[in-house]
């Protein structure tokens, strides 16, 4: 089997599907691409076994074939060629000659056989969403999910959907993400979680603008495809927590401040924070908002004022300063509005300019105030 392919664009799409390769896999077939070449197309293949991703691109070829090829290595060696065409010359031994302008190089691949079989996208249920829409709902979640792996259901990001709009829900049990879209019309209402993997391997693999993207879905997997790209997952098989108890009904103290002047304040009184809870009060009267951080092993201590606005009585609060600074991020716009009720009650954080079509809602469990 021979091709010629474009040595830049074949790195650019490796590199989308790259990712999903674990380092220290059991499998060593796990650490290679399956290439298969058919009528001038070449189709790439990487999986870890629980998420398949595969890319297509334009080549040169008289036959079809598959090999697979040891991933590391190709990687490498594409990384320092320059823009060039490459010819790949496969012997039945799966032996690989990649010869290019002035040098010639030699792999040994496997045998195709040995690759595991994607999972099959029948049963499925489907509907469109815009590239932005699915990217954004990832980077406002993804960051709030757990690193618990006993307990999986909240490793995943949480999607709920209907015909009025698509919701995910990411939570760690000290924090919650609740995203809303109202510009995503489902089929039906069905609820699945997919794990951090996937969700953070489509973030770099697909453009965040207008196209639109199919998702399909059965029981066991997620499908998501993007023109040449495609990826399919496992879904995580637990049931996700009951999230709407925890949200409070009735926070009647608002503040409203700055992001960026919030987040920065946050960034420098934290550094005197307590390393293992990152602990800052927030002492709220009229117009004031300080800042306190102390680690009394150290005898570290840091304070900062700022201004705000305040509708309630005067507060003294402590949150985790790291989840703080992850939620204004995903946080658009300039003001925040953060709702508050008692020093040992969750807090809301919500954007104060939101578009139509979406709905930011962050929660925050406070911490015990160091008296």
């Amino acid at each position: 089997m021979k091709f010629i392919v474009s040595s830049s664009s074949l790195l650019k799409q490796l590199q989308h599907i790259s990712g999903v390769i674990n380092a220290n896999t059991v499998l060593p077939i796990l650490e290679d691409f399956l290439f298969e070449v058919e009528k001038n197309k070449l189709t790439v293949v990487a999986t870890d076994l629980e998420t398949v991703m595969r890319i297509q691109l334009d080549i040169e070829a008289k036959d079809s074939g598959k090999v697979c090829i040891p991933a590391k290595i190709l990687l490498d060696s594409l990384k320092n060629i320059p823009d060039q065409p490459l010819t790949f010359n496969i012997d039945k031994n799966f032996a690989i000659e990649i010869t290019s302008d002035n040098g010639k190089y030699k792999v040994m691949g496997e045998n195709p056989d040995n690759f595991p079989k994607e999972p099959v996208s029948d049963d499925t249920t489907s509907f469109t969403v815009t590239a932005s829409a699915l990217i954004t709902a990832i980077n406002k979640t993804l960051f709030a999910t757990s690193t618990d792996d006993l307990r999986p259901a909240m490793t995943g990001v949480f999607f709920e959907l209907d015909k009025k709009g698509m919701q995910c829900v990411a939570t760690d049990a000290h924090r919650l993400v609740r995203y809303k879209r109202k510009d995503v019309s489902c089929p039906k209402s069905d609820t699945f979680i997919v794990p951090r993997k996937p969700l953070n391997l489509l973030k770099t693999a697909i453009p965040g603008n207008g196209d639109e993207l199919t998702i399909s879905y059965n029981s066991n997997h997620l499908f998501v495809k993007h023109g040449t790209t495609q990826m399919s997952c496992r879904l995580i098989d637990a049931r996700f927590p009951d999230y709407k108890v925890v949200i409070p009904a009735d926070n009647p103290y608002r503040l409203t401040v700055n992001k960026s002047d919030f987040q920065s304040a946050l960034r420098r009184v934290s550094i005197f924070s307590n390393k293992s809870t990152n602990q800052v009060a927030l002492n709220i009267s009229g117009s004031e908002l300080q800042l306190a951080a102390q680690d009394v092993d150290f005898s570290f201590e840091g304070t900062e004022r700022m201004k705000c606005q305040y509708n309630g009585e005067d507060l003294m609060i402590a949150f985790n300063a790291k989840f703080l600074i992850e939620m204004l991020n995903a946080a658009d716009g300039d003001e925040v509005n953060v709702e508050l009720s008692t020093p040992t009650k969750a807090g809301l954080i919500k954007p104060t300019d939101q578009d139509e079509e979406e709905e930011l809602l962050m929660l925050v469990m406070p911490l015990m105030l160091n008296q």
